[in-house]
C-alpha cells in the first residue's frame, strides 16, 4: 500500500513507520491519522513484523501537533466527534495493539503528538526533544487521550501543571518524569530503538502481546487487571510458544518461538 504521509520500511522483523510531513513539522492532519490506522493495522497483521517504531521525518518533529486549519471553525457537535473518532482510529487503536510499539521522539512532540507517543507501548526521545501539551492556549484541551494518558504517566500533579500552563519540557526533565525510557543523541535514537527492538523480538511474541492486555486493564474503568493477568496467564498454557519456551529452558538451549 503507498501512503501520501508515511515512509515505511521493514527490515529484520521491525517495521519502522516514519511520518513525513516535514513542511507542516510533521503535524497530524485528517489523511495523515487515516494513513497511521492503516500502517499499524497492516503492520500488526504482518507475521515478518515482530516490533513497530514510529518517528517523524527530519531533525525537528516527532509531530508538532495537529493540523488546527482543519478544525478551527468546529462546531461542538464537530468537535465531540473530532475526538472520538481520532481516539478509536488511531490513538486507542495504537494502546491497545498486539505488536509491541515504540516512540522514537526525535524533536517537537506536541498536542497530538505527544498524546500519541503516550499511545505508544514505550518511548524513546533524542536530547533535542521537546514535549507539551498546549492546548489550553488555543482554548480547548487534549482531546486525543491526553488528559488521560500523561497522568498515568508522570503523575497527577506534573500532569495537571503541563497541561495548565501549556509549557513544554525537554528530554532530560522527561526522562525524570517517567515520560520516556531513554535519552539519547539524534543519531543513536534509532539504532537504540531497533537494538531494543531485537531484545524484543528474542521473546515469545504471543505472550508479550498477552502483556500487553494485561497492563492495559489495570488502566480500563470498571476491569480488574488482576483477573485479566490470569484470564492471559492461563491461556498461555495453551500456546505452542509456551511449549517450546518451557521445553528450550529444560533442555539448556535457545528457544525458536512459532508465534501461535
Amino acid at each position: 500500500m503507498s501512503y501520501t504521509n508515511l515512509l515505511l520500511a521493514t527490515e529484520n522483523g521491525t517495521t519502522t513507520i516514519t511520518i513525513n510531513r516535514p513542511k507542516k513539522l510533521n503535524a497530524l492532519n485528517k489523511e495523515t491519522i487515516q494513513e497511521l490506522h492503516e500502517a499499524f493495522k497492516n503492520a500488526d497483521k504482518d507475521p515478518n513484523t515482530k516490533v513497530i517504531i514510529v518517528t517523524g521525518s527530519g531533525e525537528k518533529a516527532f509531530v508538532a501537533g495537529a493540523d488546527i486549519s482543519e478544525f478551527a471553525s468546529f462546531s461542538v457537535e464537530n468537535g465531540g466527534k473530532l475526538a472520538a473518532e481520532g481516539q478509536a482510529l488511531l490513538f486507542d487503536f495504537v494502546a491497545h495493539l498486539s505488536t509491541p510499539v515504540i516512540a522514537a521522539i526525535n524533536g517537537f512532540a506536541l498536542g497530538g503528538g505527544l498524546e500519541l507517543a503516550m499511545a505508544c507501548h514505550f518511548r524513546m526521545a533524542s536530547t533535542n526533544a521537546k514535549m507539551g501539551l498546549p492546548e489550553v492556549s488555543l482554548g480547548v484541551i487534549p482531546g486525543y487521550g491526553g488528559t488521560q494518558r500523561l497522568p498515568q504517566l508522570v503523575g497527577k500533579g506534573r500532569a495537571m501543571e503541563m497541561i495548565m500552563t501549556a509549557g513544554m519540557i525537554d528530554a532530560n526533565q522527561a526522562l525524570d518524569y517517567g515520560l520516556v525510557n531513554h535519552v539519547v543523541a539524534l543519531e543513536e535514537l534509532l539504532p537504540l530503538c531497533q537494538k531494543i527492538a531485537s531484545k524484543i523480538q528474542r521473546n515469545s511474541s504471543v505472550a508479550i502481546s498477552k502483556a500487553i492486555k494485561a497492563i492495559n486493564a489495570n488502566y480500563k474503568e470498571g476491569v480488574n487487571g488482576f483477573e485479566t493477568e490470569i484470564k492471559q496467564f492461563g491461556d498461555c498454557f495453551g500456546t505452542n510458544d509456551f511449549k517450546e519456551g518451557t521445553t528450550a529452558f529444560l533442555e539448556k538451549r535457545k528457544a525458536n518461538f512459532p508465534g501461535s
